[in-house]
């Protein structure tokens, strides 16, 4: 079943670098903030390299100013969400964090298919806004789209 809103964002390790490979829970990243997480199907993907983390790396000042945290979650290991943040010039605060087993991507009833494409189990197109955890906004986009997730879709939905 898919995340509604007014649902807590399931408890799920992920991981990211930082001094090395970390384990980061969910409860780490999101209780007590408002946090933007934003789903990719795949690091180094076109749309997702082209469009999708640009924009948010472009408008990322508009998000702190706005004190929301920006998360950029992908079905990838850790050490390519770390490369991929650095040929993007992602800034410090933008986390890119794996879901390397697609454990959050499942919980969040997000997955996707796409071993046509020789991808595997991979997540949906998406963004959330969460406050303290608690799901307010929900952007899914539609199979092949990019447009509700967008970094400028979301300030402009923001309340």
């Amino acid at each position: 079943m898919t995340i509604q809103i007014g649902d807590r964002i399931p408890e799920v390790v992920l991981k990211r670098i930082r001094e090395g490979v970390e384990s980061v829970d969910t409860p780490t990243l999101f209780e007590g903030r408002n946090v933007v997480l934003f789903a990719v199907p795949g690091a180094f993907t076109p749309t997702c390299s082209e469009k999708h983390l640009p924009g948010f790396i472009a408008r990322f000042e508009d998000f702190r100013s706005r004190g929301i945290d920006v998360v950029c979650m992908a079905v990838n290991d850790p050490f390519v969400m770390q490369a991929w943040g650095k040929t993007l010039d992602a800034p410090d605060g933008l986390q890119l964090v794996s879901d390397g087993n697609a454990e959050l991507t499942r919980a969040l009833g997000l997955e996707m298919d796409a071993s046509g494409y020789g991808m595997g189990l991979r997540a949906k197109r998406f963004a959330l806004y969460a406050e303290d955890g608690v799901v307010k906004q929900l952007f899914v986009e539609a199979p092949g789209e990019f447009k509700v997730s967008s970094a400028d879709y979301v300030l402009e939905h923001l309340g």
